[in-house]
Formats: structure tokens, C-alpha cells, sequence
């Protein structure tokens, strides 16, 4: 895989695993999505997808605690409505990006996972959990919203009830819960996590990728249209709320009050 040209990722980086691209977020101490890892994890899914053959790639975060906790909440502070509707697009974008990528995808989930997070765990083909993960959607106590794509997929693999409940209480849950409701397949000890996840996505690239693309588009069911209006919602939800006084509260009191770096979170770091 040495002839590979794919971008360098700002906060992520990637290795070759005998034919396995392992991609790491990895923005300590949170592996917080900002804007320019967003940017750089849609044009590697982008640019791998272009590729004759395009490799496998296993998903995961750095470190032991974090697969990552969501988007960056920091980046917004004094921003406005332009910025954070140019955020979403792009937000929205990645999630097209490996909704519409061929090959498989996998993702390990080394530690909490929450918000963006979980919806680029939603996206995978396969997931794989730590013990100690943590699952869920905490926007609504933080002053946001998740990407309408994210949501109907969540309500796609999970269904309306349980995903009301999550978006709604704003409550994680635990890695033990997540097998259960069918979003992890299993649950891996820390050191055996990585290679798990590179044996899994090995093995599912060595079936014929023609058969794999055309059934993974079938299940998929990407759909340019469906996605515009999608993308119209999370807009559409942004200018609502962003300017509002309870969600700018929820924000503003969340920045202050979030967990000491070396401490696990009790309802979800970012969003």
C-alpha cells in the first residue's frame, strides 16, 4: 500500500496494516472533532473511495479513553450562524463520504463515544467496543443539535423508540447496552481491540468487492436526495437554535463546567 496519496489529516493519522488502513483520530484529551479534522476525514474517505481498489480501513481514537467525544463545542465560542452552518455542511459531508464508501469500514471503539461520534460509529460496517465505551447523544443538554443524517440512520439500525429516548434524555449508555440494542457486534479487551478490528475488516475484504460494494449500496441505500433534504433540516435546526438564549445558556454552562482532563465524563464531554 506504499503508493497510496491520500491527505495528510490535521488531528488524525493513518497507517497501512498489510492492506488494512488503520485511520486515528487524535486530538488529545478528547479526540474532539474540529473543523479541519472533519474537513481531512471526508477528503481521506473521499479520495481513498476514488482508488481502483480501495483498501479496508478500521476507525478508532488514540489513548484508552476516547474513541472521540463529538465535535469540538470550543471552536464555537463567539462564532455566529455562518459558522456553524459552514461546520454542519461539512459535518454532513463526512457523513456522505463513508455512507458512500465501497470498501469495508470498521470502527473500534477504544473508549467514549458520543455525539459525532456515535454517528460515525452508526456509518460503519462493523463495530467493535471497549468495556468501558460509553454510546449516546448528549446535544440536547449542551445547547446542540446532531446532524438530521445521523439521526435517521440511528433511527434506521435502532429504531424511533429507543432513539427518541436517547436524543431526548440526552443519557449515554453503556458498551454492555450497546450490544444489546444491535450498534456494537462485540465487545473486545483494550489490547486485542485493534487487532480484532483489522482481522475483521481483512476478512471482509477478501470477499469479492464488486458482490461487497453493490450489497453494501443495497443495505445503505445512499440517496443524493434524501440527503439534501437532510442536510436542509440541519441547517434549517442550526439557525433556530443557535441564537437562542437557553441553548446559548446550555453551551456557555457546559464550557464551564465540563470534566477535568483525566476524569471520565457523566453525561458526555462534547457534542
Amino acid at each position: 500500500m506504499t503508493e497510496l496519496s491520500l491527505p495528510q489529516i490535521p488531528g488524525a493519522t493513518w497507517a497501512d496494516h498489510d492492506g488494512v488502513l488503520v485511520l486515528t483520530m487524535d486530538r488529545p484529551p478528547a479526540n474532539a472533532m474540529n473543523r479541519s479534522l472533519i474537513v481531512g476525514l471526508c477528503s481521506f474517505f473521499t479520495d481513498l473511495a476514488s482508488h481502483d481498489a480501495p483498501a479496508p480501513v478500521v476507525l478508532t481514537g488514540a489513548g484508552a479513553r476516547f474513541f472521540t467525544a463529538g465535535g469540538d463545542i470550543k471552536e464555537l465560542e463567539g462564532t455566529g450562524p455562518a459558522e456553524i452552518e459552514a461546520r454542519m455542511r461539512d459535518f454532513h459531508a463526512l457523513l456522505v463520504a463513508i455512507d458512500q464508501f465501497p470498501r469495508p469500514l470498521v470502527a473500534a471503539v477504544n473508549g467514549h463515544c458520543v455525539g459525532g461520534g456515535m454517528e460515525l460509529a452508526l456509518f460503519a460496517d462493523t463495530v467493535l467496543a471497549t468495556p468501558n465505551a460509553t454510546f449516546g447523544f448528549p446535544e440536547i443538554n449542551h445547547g446542540l443539535l446532531p446532524a438530521d443524517k445521523g439521526l435517521q440512520r440511528a433511527v434506521r439500525i435502532l429504531g424511533a423508540r429507543a432513539v427518541r429516548s436517547m436524543v431526548l434524555s440526552g443519557n449515554l449508555f453503556s458498551a454492555e447496552e450497546a450490544v444489546r440494542i444491535g450498534l456494537v457486534e462485540r465487545l473486545e479487551e483494550h489490547a486485542a481491540l485493534l487487532g480484532s478490528a483489522i482481522e475483521t475488516a481483512r476478512t471482509a475484504a477478501a470477499k469479492a468487492p464488486v458482490l461487497y460494494r453493490a450489497l453494501k449500496q443495497g443495505v445503505n441505500d445512499p440517496d443524493s436526495e434524501r440527503d439534501e433534504r437532510s442536510l436542509a433540516n440541519t441547517i434549517r435546526a442550526a439557525r433556530d437554535y443557535f441564537d437562542d438564549p437557553v441553548t446559548a445558556e446550555l453551551r456557555a454552562g457546559w464550557n464551564r463546567d465540563k470534566v477535568p482532563a483525566g476524569r471520565p465524563p457523566t453525561h458526555g464531554q462534547q457534542s
